[in-house]
C-alpha cells in the first residue's frame, strides 16, 4: 500500500516538473523569437537605408552644400550644424548632470527633500515631449532671456532674440540632462562604500574621496552614459525646429548667434517640404545613412573607452 502511495507521489513530482520544464523551454523560446524579432527589424532598416542611400552616398554628398532647391548637392552645412549643436551641448550638459549626479550620490542624505525634489524634477523632465523642449526654448531663451539681452545692451534691435545655435544647444542640454544625471549617478553607485570609508578612515576629506577614489572608478560609466546621452541628442528634432534649425543656409554658422542646418531637420525638410520629393529620396536616405553613420559612431566611441579604462583599472 505504501509502495503504491510513494509511486503515485513520484510520478506525480515527476509530472509537475516535466509540465516546469516545458513552461521554462516555452519562456527561454518565447524571449529568443522576441529578440530575433528584433534584430531582424533592425537589420531591415539598416539594409533599407544603405540600399537606397548607397548611390548617393560619397565624400562630394558628405562635403559639399546643397544646390538646385535642395535637390541636389551635399549635406556639408548640415553635418557641420549638427557637429557644432552636439559639442555646445556637451559643454552645457556633461558638467551640469555630472555635478548634480554627485551632489545626489555623495552630498545628499536618503531623506533630504532637496534630493527629493531633484529626483522628482529629473523624472518629470525625463518624461515630457521633445517637442515640449522646443516651445519651452523659444518661451524662454529666445523671447525671456535673448529679448532681455537684446533689450539691455542692443536697443531692442534683434540679435540673440531669434534661434540661433546657443538657444538650440541649450534647449537640447536641458533633453539630455536626465539621461546623463541617471547615467552617472549609476555609475557612481557601482563604488563599494567599502573604497569610501577606508580612505576617511585614512583621514582623506569628502571632496578627497570623491576625486581619487569614487571618480575614477566610475569614468568609464560616466563617459559610456554621457556619450550615448549625447548621440540621442544629435538624433533629435523636434527641440530645434523653434531654437535655431533652418531650412536652408548658403554659408556656415560663424558665431553662436546664427543659425544652423542640422541632418535630422534636414531629412524632415526633404520629406515634407521639397518641391520634388521623389527626386529628392536618394538624398534623403543618403543622410539618414550620414545620421545613423554619427550616432553609430559615438556608441562605438563609448564602447572603446569602457573597454580601455576597464582594462587600465584591472
Amino acid at each position: 500500500m505504501n509502495t503504491s502511495i510513494n509511486e503515485t507521489e513520484d510520478q506525480f513530482f515527476l509530472n509537475k516538473k516535466k509540465v516546469l520544464d516545458l513552461k521554462g523551454k516555452f519562456i527561454v523560446g518565447i524571449t529568443q523569437i522576441a529578440v530575433l524579432l528584433i534584430i531582424a527589424v533592425l537589420f531591415v532598416i539598416l539594409g533599407i537605408i544603405i540600399y537606397e542611400g548607397r548611390e548617393k552616398f560619397s565624400w562630394e554628398f558628405i562635403s559639399s552644400f546643397p544646390t538646385n532647391g535642395m535637390t541636389e548637392g551635399g549635406i556639408f552645412p548640415a553635418l557641420i550644424g549638427t557637429f557644432i549643436l552636439v559639442i555646445v551641448m556637451s559643454i552645457a550638459a556633461v558638467p551640469f548632470g555630472t555635478i548634480t549626479a554627485i551632489y545626489l550620490t555623495e552630498y545628499a542624505k536618503e531623506n533630504s527633500k532637496i534630493a527629493a525634489a531633484v529626483r522628482f524634477s529629473i523624472r518629470t523632465l525625463a518624461v515630457v515631449p521633445s517637442i515640449i523642449f522646443g516651445l519651452f526654448g523659444l518661451g524662454f531663451f529666445i523671447q525671456f532671456v535673448g529679448g532681455g539681452i537684446d533689450k539691455t545692451f542692443n536697443g531692442g534691435q534683434l540679435h540673440w532674440g531669434q534661434p540661433n545655435i546657443i538657444w538650440a544647444s541649450l534647449t537640447m542640454a536641458l533633453l539630455t540632462l536626465p539621461v546623463i544625471i541617471v547615467s552617472v549617478e549609476e555609475a557612481l553607485k557601482t563604488i563599494p562604500r567599502e573604497l569610501r570609508e577606508a580612505s576617511l578612515a585614512l583621514g582623506a576629506t569628502k571632496w578627497q574621496t570623491i576625486k581619487n577614489v569614487v571618480l575614477p572608478g566610475s569614468i568609464s560609466g560616466i563617459m559610456t552614459g554621457t556619450i550615448l546621452a549625447v548621440s540621442r541628442g544629435a538624433g533629435e528634432v523636434a527641440p530645434i525646429l523653434f531654437t535655431g534649425a533652418a531650412y536652408y543656409l548658403a554659408t556656415l554658422p560663424a558665431s553662436l548667434s546664427d543659425q544652423f542646418m542640422n541632418l535630422g531637420y534636414h531629412i524632415y525638410i526633404m520629406s515634407t517640404q521639397s518641391s520634388d520629393v521623389e527626386k529628392t529620396m536618394p538624398i534623403q536616405f543618403a543622410t539618414t545613412l550620414v545620421l545613423l553613420i554619427l550616432t553609430l559612431s559615438l556608441n562605438l566611441v563609448a564602447v572603446i573607452i569602457r573597454s580601455r579604462i576597464r582594462r587600465k583599472a584591472k
